[in-house]
C-alpha cells in the first residue's frame, strides 16, 4: 500500500469517526444525556456487560486515531464508570491502544505517523529519536497528562526501543496520568 493510499484511508477513517462522534454529541444533546451525571451512567449501563467493553474498545480507538482527546474520553470514563472502574477501564483501553500504535509504527513506519499527525509536531519529537534522551521524554509523556503520548507511542514504535521497555514504561508511567483524572475528577 502507498504512503499516499494509507494516508487518504486513514483520514477518511478519521473523518468517518469524527463525523460519528459529533453525531453521537448531538444524539446525546438531545436525548440529555450529558445534561446530568446520572443520566449519562443510567445511558451507558444500558448497555448492560457490553458498557465496558464498549468503552475499552473507545480507549483503544482514541489511541490510535487520534480523534477524540485522550484526557476527554478518560473523563467521561470516570464520570460514567466511577473513579475505580473508570481508572481500570481506561488503563486496559490506553496500554492497548499504545501497543497496537507501537507496532503499527514498526510495521508501517512512517507513513502512518505522517498520515496521523501533524508534521510539525511529529518533527519536534522525532528531533529526539535518535538521541538518548528520547526514552527518558517518553518515560515523562506516559507519566504526565496533557503530553501528546500517543504521538510519542508511535514514535516510540520507529526507534530502537524495545518493546519491554515501552512496555516498562507504559505499564508503569499511565497509571499515573490515569489516577490524576480518575480521582481528581472527584474533587471538582
Amino acid at each position: 500500500m502507498s504512503k499516499k493510499t494509507l494516508k487518504l484511508i486513514l483520514k477518511i477513517l478519521t473523518v468517518v469517526l469524527t463525523i460519528a462522534f459529533l453525531g453521537f454529541i448531538i444524539y446525546g444533546l438531545n436525548i440529555t444525556i450529558f445534561h446530568d451525571k446520572q443520566v449519562l451512567v443510567d445511558y451507558i449501563d444500558s448497555f448492560g456487560i457490553l458498557a465496558p467493553i464498549i468503552f475499552i474498545i473507545i480507549q483503544i480507538i482514541q489511541v490510535v486515531l487520534p480523534v477524540i482527546p485522550g484526557g476527554v474520553s478518560s473523563l467521561a470514563g470516570v464520570i460514567a464508570f466511577g473513579p475505580v472502574f473508570g481508572f481500570i477501564y481506561n488503563y486496559i483501553g490506553i496500554i492497548l491502544g499504545s501497543i497496537i500504535a507501537f507496532y503499527l509504527a514498526r510495521i508501517l513506519g512512517m507513513k502512518i505517523i505522517r498520515a496521523l499527525f501533524d508534521d510539525k509536531k511529529t518533527d519536534k519529537y522525532l528531533n529526539y529519536i535518535s538521541q538518548d534522551k528520547f526514552y527518558l521524554l517518553f518515560i515523562i509523556a506516559m507519566f504526565l497528562p496533557g503530553l501528546p503520548d500517543d504521538l510519542i507511542c508511535f514514535i516510540a514504535g520507529t526507534s530502537k526501543m524495545t518493546f519491554k521497555k515501552f512496555l516498562i514504561a507504559i505499564l508503569i508511567g499511565k497509571p499515573i496520568s490515569l489516577l490524576l483524572y480518575s480521582f481528581g475528577i472527584n474533587l471538582l
